[in-house]
């Protein structure tokens, strides 16, 4: 068997632990990635930048320093991903999500991600596929393309780090970024059967300039997709910790593994069908109502319960859109200062459905906003009010299976569920709710539907309670491990 193929399937953990054995070298490790990204990405639309010869300079350099003895990091030689989205590393392209004027375009800057990863010793291969600024919950672009299934190659991913989660389900690489400001880590993690974290806002910092407060409306995170709530604790406890560049990181610093050990019994566990008002898929009901009877089975009591949400899932996904249109208008006007008027010399670029959201965010006022707020308050607090009751909350992630790719660039969510109309953008997504409130949620694979396509449950926790997420996970993962769906993604055509 060859090398690639052998470490495809192999965790980042138990890479970093035969590295520092010098039972494999960080220039083979990273040789093998490489191969596999050759052979399997064309199919797959998951690599849309490769930063190959920067990897194999850092994996000579990671030999070095294992060779001399040298202190090393948690992910030292462990090959990963970055997203190709608000996510930089100097001297690296970033498109912003496929916008073909910025094909070329270099931003010499570190993200949270790609600074912290390295830091630790992991080696970024390259940038992954992601949709226009993010502002959908499928993954597709006029200038890459959609990002395929590997469960199914003529299904979408979803977005927007549709690119990590395919590479991670795919055995490209082990773990890889994801960014999350409605769903975006949990949405692909659902739809490609892998592991997706978002930790409590401020637990990881996010370094946003020329705003620092930029990520607090919704609330916008950086986080991991993986195939074990192993490697997630492993990235979580390597990303987490202050920067003082960002003004709602927490001055703390925990070491998160040993949450994945921890029991769950007689905890008081509420589950939410439909988190009140989503119309969702029968398909995916059934599956991740089956699931959630592995935490019965581990000593927690389980409870169907209201949440308390009062307002229509439409409305609601229309305060989402509005809520992230400052963030995506002042991108537009940070470009305008830099020379490149996007909206009115490469309006084709983007998607009419954005163009459209575009229009409405630039004529929203300041008491908008604040009734928008406001509305986002009342999602908060009946999530919150939940959790003063329960250690967790259980949901589906989505409400519906993966969607076709597009042949336009375009690719959309549905615009109906049960007969029920839905935002075919992010309607279908009972993600962003926990955009609104800040508490860490995790989308965790819960089976699969019509013989091979994922199905995610989303667990959500208390505020700052990580580490019940990640026991919550890990018990989930002992009692239903889901590792044998990807012979799926493994035996995919090429």
């Amino acid at each position: 068997m060859a090398l690639s193929d052998e470490l495809a399937y192999v965790t980042a953990a138990e890479l970093a632990f035969r590295i520092r054995r010098r039972q494999l070298s960080p220039v083979e490790v990273v040789d093998a990635f490489i191969e596999r990204i050759e052979q399997r990405n064309k199919s797959l639309n998951a690599f849309v930048y490769l930063g190959f010869e920067d990897a194999r300079k850092r994996a000579k350099e990671a030999e070095q320093a294992l060779m001399a003895g040298a202190a090393l990091g948690p992910l030292h030689g462990v090959p990963t991903a970055m997203k190709d989205l608000f996510d930089f590393k100097p001297g690296w392209v970033s498109t912003f999500g496929g916008v073909r004027a910025l094909k070329n375009l270099v931003v010499d800057f570190f993200c949270t991600y790609a600074e912290r990863i390295e830091k630790a010793g992991a080696i970024l291969l390259g940038k992954t596929n992601s949709p226009v600024m993010g502002f959908r919950g499928t993954c597709d672009n006029y200038l890459f393309g959609p990002a395929h299934n590997p469960f199914d190659l003529s299904k979408n991913t979803g977005g927007s780090s549709g690119g990590s989660a395919a590479a991670v389900a795919d055995g490209l690489v082990p773990l890889a970024e994801g960014t999350d400001g409605g769903g975006s880590i949990r949405i692909p993690a659902s739809w490609c059967g892998v592991y997706g974290y978002k930790a409590s806002f401020g637990r990881v910092p996010l370094v946003s300039r020329p705003n620092a407060f930029g990520a607090d409306t919704p609330f916008i995170f950086e986080g991991t997709l993986t195939r074990t709530v192993e490697d997630a604790a492993l990235g979580l406890t390597t990303l987490a910790g202050y920067d003082p560049r960002d003004p709602f990181s927490l001055a703390e610093q925990v070491d998160f593994l040993p949450a994945t050990r921890r029991s769950i019994q007689g905890w008081k566990i509420a589950y939410s069908p439909n988190f009140d008002v989503f119309p969702v898929d029968k398909r995916v009901a059934d599956v991740v109502g089956k699931a959630v009877k592995a935490f019965e089975e581990a000593g927690a009591r389980v409870e169907e319960v209201h949440v308390g949400i009062q307002r229509h899932q439409r409305e609601l996904s229309d305060v989402w859109c509005r809520l992230i249109m400052p963030l995506n208008l002042a991108t537009f006007e940070n470009f305008k200062r830099q020379g490149l008027d996007l909206l009115k010399d490469h309006r084709d670029d983007f998607p009419p459905q954005y163009l459209e959201w575009l229009d409405k965010g630039s004529q929203m006022s300041a008491l908008d906003l604040w009734r928008d707020q406001e509305i986002r308050t009342e999602v908060h607090d009946a999530i919150q009010g939940t959790l003063d009751r329960y250690d967790l909350l259980i949901t589906p992630t989505l409400a519906c299976l993966p969607v076709d790719n597009a042949s336009d660039g375009n690719t959309m969510g549905p615009t109906q569920i049960n007969g029920e109309q839905v935002d075919p953008l992010i309607g279908w997504c009972l993600t962003y709710f926990v955009n609104f409130s800040g508490h860490p949620a995790a989308s965790i694979p819960a089976g699969l539907a019509e013989g091979n396509l994922p199905v995610g449950m989303q667990i959500i926790g208390r505020r700052y309670a990580d580490a019940d997420v990640l026991a919550a996970s890990a018990t989930f993962e002992r009692l239903r491990p889901w590792h044998e769906s990807y012979k799926f993604c493994a035996a995919r055509p090429l």
